[in-house]
């Protein structure tokens, strides 16, 4: 009992994830410094068409999107989770400090240096800019800022990162949201549009080995924090998408028969040949069930911000 205290919460998880039948990781522990950096090129990538929908979207809507913001107060709180390296983002930052908007900028990441480095660009970039960086899980670092500003707050969760999430950790991501939200306070969130299968699977299973070498980065990590021993080689990964359910599912696949050691698990875990280990969901969504989500946690949807394709949206949330 007093050995399990010990364990690290990406511990726990790996435990209970390889343990598992079928095994799998926990996507959130993709974003180490290292993954971090890999997503960047991911998002450099000219089929990864989800940035430069966003960008676009910025771009285009920025000042209704800024009007949607300040809307009836006089300042606010403008919360982003899962910031990175603000590329999108800056544009809105550009636009409310030409605007002359009132606002504080608290970027939230799970890595440091991600927020470390958003920071620094920030201070070449816009020097006057009010910003004050956090590093943590999202919810439990909003919980820490709820109320102590008094304005309204504006949470950004873009990239279509609940994409990612189960359908049951969707419920438990928008009822914590709900939680965290006062009367008024807004919500954009990103979501990856339904469109042609040939367009999604370029854009997650691309041609550079970047997506590839992501996933792999996962396995890395476990062997530098629990001492494992996996060999990326005997792993390849692999994606397929079902355009009926919207779901895109990634997986490593081992090569051959082989046992992992995980040294502080004090755990083997024995693979086949050609079992899988589930990395990671990314849901494709449509309009309707983007209301519904919002109706079910006490949200209405304002306004949908589109790109020209209609292959991404950003759906302006207001709590009721």
């Amino acid at each position: 009992m007093e050995q399990q205290t010990l364990i690290s919460e990406i511990g726990t998880d790996t435990l209970n994830g390889l343990s598992a039948s079928p095994k799998y990781l926990l996507s959130k522990y993709f974003y180490d410094d290292q993954g971090s950096s890999i997503f960047q090129d991911i998002m450099q990538m000219p089929e990864y068409y989800l940035t430069d929908c966003e960008f676009e979207i910025f771009s285009t809507h920025r000042k209704q999107i800024t009007n949607a913001f300040k809307d009836g107060v006089q300042g606010f709180d403008l919360i982003e989770l899962g910031s990175g390296d603000g590329l999108k983002t800056k544009v809105l930052l550009q636009f409310l400090m030409e605007s002359s908007v009132s606002f504080r900028y608290i970027p939230i990441d799970i890595s440091h240096k991600a927020n470390v480095e958003l920071v620094n660009s920030l201070k070449k970039e816009l020097p006057l800019l009010n910003v004050s960086a956090q590093t943590g899980d999202y919810f439990q670092e909003v919980k820490k800022l709820n109320g102590h500003s008094g304005l309204r707050k504006v949470i950004l969760f873009l990239g279509s990162n609940i994409g990612n999430f189960s359908e049951e950790e969707i419920d438990l991501f928008f009822s914590q949201l709900s939680g965290l939200c006062h009367q008024g306070d807004r919500v954009l969130i990103g979501f990856d549009l339904k469109k042609s299968p040939d367009v999604i699977m370029n854009a997650y299973n691309d041609s550079h080995g970047h997506t590839e070498k992501f996933n792999l980065n996962h396995l890395l990590r476990l062997n530098k924090e629990l001492n494992a021993n996996f060999n990326p080689a005997n792993f390849e990964h692999h994606t397929e998408y079902n355009p009926e359910t919207g779901k895109v599912k990634s997986y490593l696949v081992s090569k051959t028969k082989q046992t992992v050691s995980v040294g502080d698990l004090d755990t083997d875990f024995h693979f086949n040949p050609w079992e899988t280990i589930f990395m990671e969901l990314s849901q494709k969504f449509d309009y309707q069930g983007i209301e519904t989500l919002a109706q079910n946690h006490g949200f209405k949807v304002v306004e949908n911000f589109t790109d020209n394709r209609n292959y991404f949206v950003d759906s302006l949330w207001q709590k009721i």
